[in-house]
This record gives C-alpha cells, sequence and structure tokens, in this order.
C-alpha cells in the first residue's frame, strides 16, 4: 500500500479542514489505518484509527468528539474531518496502514506511511 495524503492549509481557530489520504495496491481493504501527527520539536503522536471495515474505530482523547475518521474501501481513500479546530492541532499530519486489519494507536504497528500534510491553525 503507498499512502498520500492532501488538504492540510491555514485555518481560524474553530474553524475546520478535511484530510484525505489515496491509497494504492490491492490490499488497501484489508488493513487498518489510521491518522498521526507530529509538531515541531514534539513527538509523533496518534489521532485516530479505523479498522479495516470501518467497524472499528478509536480516537486520541484530545481530538475526540472535535474529529471524524473514515474510510472508502470502493475508492481506496481515508479520511479525517477536523471541526472546532485550536492552535494546538497544529502539526504535520500523516496518514498510515498498520500491518493488522484492526485498529492500533503505537506507531511500530504502521508499516506503511503517507508523506505529510501540515495543518496550521491560528488563534
Amino acid at each position: 500500500v503507498q499512502l498520500q495524503a492532501s488538504g492540510g492549509g491555514l485555518v481560524q481557530a474553530g474553524g475546520s479542514l478535511k484530510l484525505s489520504c489515496a491509497a494504492s495496491g490491492r490490499t488497501f481493504s484489508n488493513n487498518g489505518m489510521g491518522w498521526f501527527r507530529q509538531a515541531p520539536g514534539k513527538e509523533r503522536e496518534f489521532v485516530a484509527a479505523i479498522s479495516w471495515n470501518g467497524g472499528r474505530i478509536v480516537y486520541a482523547d484530545s481530538v475526540k468528539a472535535r474529529f471524524t475518521i473514515s474510510r472508502d474501501n470502493l475508492k481506496n481513500m481515508l479520511y479525517l474531518q477536523m471541526n472546532s479546530l485550536r492552535p494546538e492541532d497544529t502539526a504535520v499530519y500523516y496518514c498510515a496502514a498498520t500491518r493488522y486489519a484492526t485498529t492500533t494507536m503505537n506507531v511500530p504497528d504502521y508499516n506503511r506511511w503517507g508523506q505529510g500534510t501540515l495543518v496550521t491553525v491560528s488563534s
């Protein structure tokens, strides 16, 4: 699976953005997928994950009730709808594919990464 993230940009606090991740490869629908983010000077952190069929979804506490992860296996697409954005959400956002079918929050469990898309939230 090869991944390409897009949709980042500059938005004011309280605004919304929708990130997309295009996947190539026949096994996309077999893999759990996730979104991670990395702010300058910080570790990469988990944001959200979705199982192979969308039946299980997990969010980081910091984004729960504001972000929504989804996938379209027919289009080989992963999405992250981000609402009520805050300055602390500013980061490079990465989509990733895990070697497992279910959800996982652990960076080492992901073996395919997109190139990242920058989200900047101004106050």
